[in-house]
């Protein structure tokens, strides 16, 4: 292995710099609308709580909007900087979509955010409240503008290749904003971001209560976020049927590589392992827990269905599909098999596993229970938060690697998209800074909020009052529940 390959160090910092931007996107638009539900929970209830709440929650938001943004812009110098094969090679198609992400990260939701910030006691309380919720919206449609360029390379539509053959022109915006990719991906995406973002508020909620700190409005936002996680879950694992649906029909390839599935299997043969040993060329399995039907039902819908295995659709692709593209690949368009196999269940089982903290919660402090909830309860609520983390940056992994060999699906191999005249070395440089740098940023972004969730709400007096500080909240009942 050539440590200096230019292509291998390219893919490392794209891969590191994207992960670590996305640790901000989910939580941003979760967060965006729970700030939203509190202050909308306020303006109708009038209660004190759901204003410390939405202030409160609201400086997590706008912490990590800020560095959301910040890492942003590095994420798509890249594709001039490393990767200038690929951009030469999708920019007609990707300036479209990336132009309306732009206007509404840079311009829609900064505008609101910032009538948001400094209009607390300047607007009417309903329009203060619809500048939140505009930002949210716009939040979401820059979610979806990019999800719509990255189902290009996903499964690209709407385009017609140049005459030289050199790169890709869009013929029909409709379609590429439409593509089935890109409908499937946003719900799923905007679950699990919620899903995140409860982790995030069943952390801090019972990070407070275990102290017996701000108890009135821990016990609330508790409630919302046990239940949030409970629905989002439930959205993701429909939604996720439904983009594996559509990842079947696109790219066969990803969800046989998601089972290790070598050879074509229908029935009870596609089954669903649960766990596996074996050797990584399919020939031998030492162990493995299997339920039967599930891969065909998963992939089809049909209990009897068929999952074309990794062998078939290699002999597919280098005969009939793509024979330019065999030798560069020596005939294998399998991505790397024990990465797809293990995020995809790790992805699956950390989200399984955030579920269930909530309905313990659920069941542990309902009303009717006669007896405290245990430390114990408490201190593993708090690992909600990075359960459903981990969740959702394996199943962006998953969805990443399982595209490879190509950055553009069927068009363009990942290794074309490097740019050529880029020596390994400057990578290895920029590669070491970024990653410095964000180290950095990651433990500012970390102590902020971990110094904003400890601090708690504020108590704060009521815009538009006389300025007069609120009588503080009981905090210290002899029992939480």
């Amino acid at each position: 292995m050539d440590l200096l390959d230019p292509l291998l160090l390219a893919r490392w910092q794209f891969g590191l710099t994207t992960l670590y931007h996305f640790l901000f996107v989910p939580l941003t638009l979760g967060m965006a609308l729970t700030v939203s539900i509190f202050q909308t929970a306020w303006y109708r209830t009038g209660k004190l709580k759901w204003l410390h709440l939405t202030r409160f929650f609201g400086k997590i938001f706008l912490i990590n909007f800020a560095m959301g943004v910040v890492t942003g812009i590095v994420q798509e110098f890249q594709f001039g900087m490393n990767w200038s094969s690929y951009s030469r090679f999708v920019g007609d198609v990707f300036g479209a979509p990336l132009a309306f992400e732009g206007l509404m990260a840079f311009f829609f939701e900064a505008t609101f955010i910032g009538l948001w910030i400094f209009g607390w006691d300047k607007l009417p309380k309903g329009l203060h409240l619809a500048s939140i919720w505009i930002a949210t919206i716009g939040a979401w449609f820059s979610a979806y503008f990019i999800l719509a360029a990255n189902a290009f390379m996903q499964n690209p539509v709407g385009f017609k290749m140049a005459e030289d053959g050199g790169r890709a022109e869009m013929t029909d915006f409709f379609a590429v904003l439409t593509n089935p990719v890109a409908l499937a991906a946003l719900p799923h995406t905007l679950f699990a971001a919620f899903m995140m973002t409860m982790g995030v508020i069943i952390s801090i909620s019972a990070w407070h209560l275990v102290r017996r700190q701000n108890i009135d409005m821990m016990r609330s936002s508790l409630r919302y976020g046990l239940w949030g996680m409970i629905i989002a879950f439930a959205g993701v694992a429909l939604s996720g049927d439904q983009l594996g649906l559509v990842m079947v029909s696109t790219q066969p390839m990803k969800m046989a590589a998601a089972e290790a599935l070598f050879d074509t299997a229908c029935g009870a043969d596609a089954s669903f392992s649960i766990f596996t040993l074996g050797t990584p060329d399919g020939t031998s399995e030492l162990f493995s827990i299997r339920v039967p039907y599930l891969l065909a039902f998963l992939s089809t819908h049909t209990l009897d269905g068929c999952v074309e295995g990794i062998n078939d659709l290699n002999a597919l692709y280098a005969t009939e599909m793509f024979p330019q593209f065999a030798d560069q690949v020596d005939g294998n368009f399998a991505p790397i098999l024990w990465i797809t196999y293990w995020s995809f269940r790790w992805m699956i089982g950390l989200g399984a596993v955030a579920a269930l903290t909530a309905v313990v919660g659920l069941w542990l402090t309902r009303r009717k229970a006669k007896r405290d909830v245990p430390v114990w309860a408490w201190r593993l609520a708090i690992w909600a938060w990075p359960a459903s983390l981990l969740a959702i940056l394996v199943g962006w992994i998953f969805t990443e690697m399982g595209r490879q060999p190509w950055i553009v699906f069927s068009l363009m191999l990942t290794e074309d998209g490097v740019s050529p005249s880029v020596p390994g070395w400057t990578v290895l440089i920029s590669l070491v800074a970024f990653t410095a740098i964000y180290a950095i940023l990651a433990v500012v972004e970390v102590g902020l909020i971990m110094k904003t969730a400890h601090a708690g709400p504020d108590p704060v007096p009521e815009p538009g009052s006389d300025g007069a500080e609120p009588p503080a909240l009981e905090d210290t009942p002899t029992t939480v529940y």
